[in-house]
């Protein structure tokens, strides 16, 4: 199965990392434009919460069903796909304090494509270079979000 794996580095404190991370409409804001995010169910993060939302790619739906699990309140936590546009997605969010003002933030995705039709599809919306875009525009937001506020305070 393909591996894919991001980090980056937040000037601010491991527990606004945190915490910023575990708001439940944080998937619209960290989904870059033109990718809209439509939530139907998102629970508080906890263990076993899930998180319904679509995922549209212009005028194409994708429809995706996660489960929380290890969830750490300060280290992060990881979401399995339910049911989605992937045969198989597990994706390990985490946080890790380099100083006292300064956190990693590591993703780490094991996923597989579907067969056929519906796997030509994910390997278009979900390669290498899409998800490197993504998490870039994340890490992008959130160094945006946090360091910001950090600076304000």
């Amino acid at each position: 199965m393909p591996i894919f794996s991001y980090a980056f580095t937040v000037k601010a404190p491991l527990a606004a990392v945190a915490k910023f991370h575990q708001s439940a409409h944080l998937l619209k804001k960290l989904s870059p434009p033109p990718l809209l995010v439509q939530l139907h169910r998102v629970d508080a993060l906890a263990e076993n919460a899930i998180a319904d939302f679509t995922l549209w790619f212009g005028p194409l739906p994708v429809r995706w069903v996660a489960v929380h699990s290890e969830v750490d309140a300060l280290h992060g936590f990881t979401d399995t796909q339910q049911s989605g546009p992937l045969a198989a997605w597990r994706h390990t969010h985490r946080f890790t304090a380099i100083d006292a003002n300064t956190t990693r933030v590591h993703e780490y995705i094991v996923y597989e494509y579907p067969v056929g039709w519906r796997g030509l599809l994910a390997r278009l919306l979900f390669n290498p270079l899409a998800l490197s875009f993504l998490f870039w525009y994340r890490g992008f937001i959130t160094r945006r979000s946090l360091e910001t506020s950090q600076q304000d305070s």
